[in-house]
């Protein structure tokens, strides 16, 4: 029976950038669970995996647009050394947790200035080209979302 949206499927895959480099596995843990159609994932790998059979190996290429989108210029900004507690390393490719009123940011440091440091809140795969290698393990069906929302004032007694 095809995957569709509402079923719970479990894979195992490889992630890779296009010049082959792996830069995440499910190989040497338990296969990834998700349900499809929720938006756990991509796009580009759920879009990839409805209408398999459990069973299936599939490579396929996720362009940034299906992936984790481009980068954002907005969610790259700059902010004081002093800011930066003494403990933290300020190398580039330093993920940092950002907590504000707002909640929690995740970042990366790009640039270490000598009065400045620049960080970067987009996913590090954001603007990236993927491709994935997947094994789609097994498939248990689900409900299908429904296609629409119907008002209760459009309905006709």
């Amino acid at each position: 029976m095809p995957i569709k949206n509402g079923d719970k499927v479990r894979v195992h895959y490889t992630g890779k950038f296009k010049d082959g480099k792996v830069f995440d596995s499910s190989l040497d843990r338990e296969p990834l669970e998700f349900v499809v159609g929720t938006g756990q994932l991509i796009a580009g790998f759920e879009n990839a995996i409805r209408g398999r059979e459990p069973g299936e190996k599939l490579t396929v290429k996720i362009d940034p647009d299906n992936g984790y989108g481009q980068p954002d210029l907005d969610l790259v900004f700059s902010v004081s050394r002093e800011q930066v507690p003494d403990h933290i390393p300020l190398e580039v490719g330093t993920p940092l947790q950002l907590t504000s009123d707002k909640g929690n940011m995740d970042v990366t440091i790009t640039e270490v200035g000598p009065e400045e440091i620049t960080l970067d809140a987009n996913h590090p795969l954001a603007g990236k080209d993927l491709e994935f290698e997947i094994e789609i393990i097994d498939a248990k069906p689900g409900r299908e979302e429904p296609a629409g929302k119907i008002s209760l004032k459009d309905a006709k007694s």
